[in-house]
């Protein structure tokens, strides 16, 4: 098992295991599906490109025999770190790479000298945001209005909102 960097030659692989984790039938297999929330896929290649390209950023993927298993997305933005993409295959979830990726993220985050770590996540994912709760994020009281008519994000079923979670890190 490694946790690194990913690098452009795994997008093809990276654009799979988030699609798979976050929507359709295969998502359902883990507890972080958003397909009854939104339709859709979650990213494509040429979206991933475009965020891995972005000044600051980086993509720390999750390794176990020869396969990536999870990843988190994460841009510096000034003494912050934006986390997002954070994905665990939903046949290797509730396994500790989650906590792992976390943790890394964490590490990454001093590293580039950040003092904190902040992201937004769907309102009504109330288990998701208790389990970044369980991990030290507070709810920042700020809300974040979700791209309803941009299919890049998925196609909403219903109205959708972000609320940011932060955890100071230093």
């Amino acid at each position: 098992m490694t946790i690194d960097i990913a690098t452009i030659d795994n997008i093809p692989e990276l654009n799979k295991l988030i699609n798979s984790a976050y929507r359709g039938d295969s998502s359902r297999h883990g507890w972080t599906t958003e397909a009854d929330l939104l339709g859709g896929i979650r990213t494509n290649e040429e979206l991933l490109t475009e965020e891995f390209l972005q000044p600051g950023a980086s993509i720390l993927k999750y390794v176990d025999n020869g396969q990536i298993q999870g990843c988190v997305y994460l841009r510096k933005n000034d003494q912050r770190l934006y986390l997002g993409m954070f994905t665990v295959s939903p046949y290797h979830q509730n396994k500790g790479i989650g906590k792992l990726l976390l943790r890394a993220a964490e590490v990454h985050a001093i590293k580039v000298k950040c003092n904190s770590i902040y992201m937004t996540v769907i309102s009504v994912r109330h288990e998701l945001i208790s389990w970044y709760e369980r991990h030290g994020y507070v709810q920042t009281g700020e809300i974040v209005p979700f791209p309803m008519d941009n299919p890049d994000f998925g196609l909403p079923k219903q109205q959708l909102e972000m609320i940011v979670l932060e955890k100071i890190i230093i």
